[in-house]
């Protein structure tokens, strides 16, 4: 899995002077002694988490107040309390920068580029600070948007921030229902959503889902207006009206911020829906702003005046992830649409023109430059971009030697994992270590992360499950709509008592780096983009020709491929035409990335005698492996159909 020596190495100037050596100098001051390595900083980090989230509060700058209390309870993984007495406000500490510099670069496909000073920034915000509140929105409202990433939505994130409302969001390529079984559960006080957008050259009218969506959820709408006509789509709703003329009713004035809790909600993310409705993961502002701070200043290095990048919709967590990086003084660079149109240069094009120092994207994206025959090292300037991060799915070797043979030969590159749950990284980049070939360079500072076998024991060298054993900042506050907590303590706390587990299967390298082998879950995965498989049943099974559906991931060339195996009712074949109509209903019903690159008929799905689908069972047949459990099904004879398929070879 490694190579012999490693692809890189940190220089002298790093080691001396990067964000992280200067913060591991500070912390020795602070523990009494000589931290020397990244080992004895991480250490330090889980060892003394109190002193060590007070320092990155101070290292990053935070506008607030801290209270007389850094943590209480910290044995408790459930009822630890960081900074219990604490007060901030996230967006206060996103605008602390101000003047005519790029606050944020933003590129929609080769159709839109425009870029927002410092200063530009905070009126918008604080036009829409002013017409939010005349809405009536206030602490712990929600507001729900349906947006492309642009310039716009964090604007708007902003503002409901800076009131003390709960931002939530995904991207306009979801389905209608997919909208409303994340909306729909959060009731939101507003929904935002753009007129139209772009997608590899083609024009993508959302006017009529946003119409139902919105007739639904019986919210007031705002439209922003991007690539379609924001007026008319504006007009046409019973309590809509367009960004631009809710702007226009305000004259900027200086920002106010409400100072709230530590502990108070700042954004709702959404779990897969694997089981069900996808689930809503409340988390804090405080929690949020520190985790991001610690990854951007000191695993990241970044610096105010830099150009941070990130591939990413606004359905996913790294999006979240990325705007923080306004607290640190950084430029956002922002793109909308296909990473391939018109071809696969586009954004190292835009890496080079605005000179990109973090370049963030997935591994399958990386995977398909490499597949594509694309070198940047040799087409573009890149001589700015210092890190290259990728997650969403394990990259390969292949793709760790790639990145220095095709794209940029000195690059750190940060493979990094962790996910909505704590909306930020487990594991990642660490600037001091050298970077081996198919591992993620270590653990996150002030995250005491392990690998324990199925009877709760730490194992090196061998597969295990990601766990995490002491309490941290960016745990979810709770889950909505989850009264006792029943939900939340099933989802990371069944497995072993007072323990985090993840959900991810680990392992240790020989150079204390991890390898991510996947998901333990039924969770599925393609292109590094988590979906559930309940959205997609949601959709095939609404058809008359399906009696019923399981869906699994199949580990195929180096990334993960969905296989949808239907049971059609009697008499109906699985044809062309039929397949059609069932890629036809996910696509327009879930979303382009849900539709199944395999469809396969069976005479019988298995299940538990309480009549749940096993999908993991299904998983573990198709990929050889032994099935645990089999006296739990009601009919275990019914995996034998999903053995050595043919149609799975190609």
């Amino acid at each position: 899995m490694t190579s012999e020596m490693p692809l890189w190495k940190p220089s002298a100037d790093i080691l001396a002077n990067s964000p992280m050596a200067l913060f591991m100098k500070a912390g020795s001051r602070i523990a009494g002694r000589d931290l020397k390595s990244y080992d004895d900083l991480h250490a330090w980090s889980v060892e003394d988490r109190a002193a060590f989230w007070t320092a990155v509060w101070d290292d990053g700058e935070v506008i607030g107040e801290k209270g007389g209390v850094a943590l209480e309870n910290g044995e408790r993984m459930l009822e630890a309390r960081f900074f219990p007495e604490g007060r901030l406000n996230f967006a206060e500490n996103l605008l602390k920068k101000t003047g005519p510099d790029d606050a944020i670069v933003f590129r929609g496909e080769d159709k839109v580029s425009y870029r927002w000073s410092w200063d530009a920034l905070g009126d918008r915000v604080s036009k829409l600070q002013q017409a939010f509140a005349a809405m009536g929105i206030g602490e712990g409202d929600r507001v729900a948007a349906m947006m492309p990433n642009m310039p716009e939505t964090v604007a708007c994130m902003l503002a409901a921030a800076s009131l003390g409302a709960i931002w939530s969001s995904c991207s306009p390529d979801f389905g209608e229902q997919g909208v409303l079984d994340r909306f729909g559960q959060i009731e939101p006080k507003l929904f935002i959503a753009c007129d139209a957008y772009w997608y590899a050259g083609k024009l993508q009218d959302v006017s009529a889902k946003v119409k139902a969506v919105a007739e639904k959820l019986g919210a007031p709408v705002v439209v922003v207006h991007y690539a379609g006509d924001a007026e008319a789509l504006a007009s046409a709703l019973p309590d809509g009206r367009t960004l631009d003329a809710l702007m226009a009713s305000y004259a900027v004035k200086p920002l106010t911020f409400a100072q709230l809790p530590f502990r108070h909600p700042l954004y709702i993310l959404f779990s897969s829906g694997t089981t069900g409705v996808p689930k809503c993961i409340v988390h804090s502002a405080g929690g949020t702003l520190l985790q991001h701070l610690k990854e951007h200043r000191l695993h990241c290095g970044l610096v105010e005046g830099e150009r941070l990048f990130y591939f990413t919709t606004c359905g996913w967590m790294m999006w979240n992830w990325l705007v923080s990086g306004l607290a640190v003084g950084t430029t956002l660079c922002l793109f909308d649409g296909s990473p391939f149109h018109p071809d696969g240069n586009v954004l190292f094009d835009y890496a080079q023109a605005e000179k990109f120092a973090v370049f963030g994207t997935s591994a399958k994206y990386i995977d398909a430059v490499r597949k594509g025959g694309f070198t940047p090292r040799t087409t573009h300037d890149l001589s700015s971009l210092r890190l290259l991060t990728s997650t969403g799915s394990p990259l390969s070797p292949e793709g760790f030697s790639f990145v220095y043979e095709g794209i940029k030969p000195d690059v750190q590159l940060a493979s990094i994992s962790g996910g909505t749950d704590i909306v930020s990284c487990f594991v990642l980049g660490i600037p001091l270590r050298p970077v081996w070939r198919g591992e993620i360079q270590g653990p996150g500072l002030g995250l005491a992360m392990d690998v324990w076998d199925e009877d709760g024991h730490p194992v090196r060298g061998e597969k295990g499950e990601l766990v995490c054993t002491r309490a941290f900042p960016s745990m979810p506050v709770m889950f909505w709509n989850d009264p006792d907590g029943a939900k939340y303590r099933a989802a990371y706390f069944e497995r072993f008592d007072n323990i985090w587990c993840h959900g991810d299967f680990a392992e240790w390298t020989s150079h204390d780096g991890i390898i991510i082998h996947g998901r333990s879950d039924a969770t599925l995965n393609p292109g590094g983009v988590r979906i559930g498989t309940a959205e997609i049943y949601n959709q095939v099974e609404q058809l008359e020709e399906v009696v019923e559906a399981l869906c699994i991931g199949q580990d195929w060339d180096d990334d993960v491929r969905v296989v949808l195996f239907v049971r059609l009712a009697p008499g109906k074949v699985l044809d062309e035409a039929l397949e059609k109509t069932i890629r036809t209903k996910i696509r327009t019903g879930a979303s382009p990335r849900h539709v199944p690159a395999k469809i396969i008929e069976v005479a019988d799905i298995p299940r538990t005698k309480s009549g749940k689908i096993v999908e993991l069972a299904v998983r573990e047949v198709v990929h050889g492996r032994p099935v645990k459990n089999k006296e739990a099904l009601a009919n275990p004879e019914a995996l034998e159909l999903f053995a050595g398929l043919e149609a799975l070879k190609s």
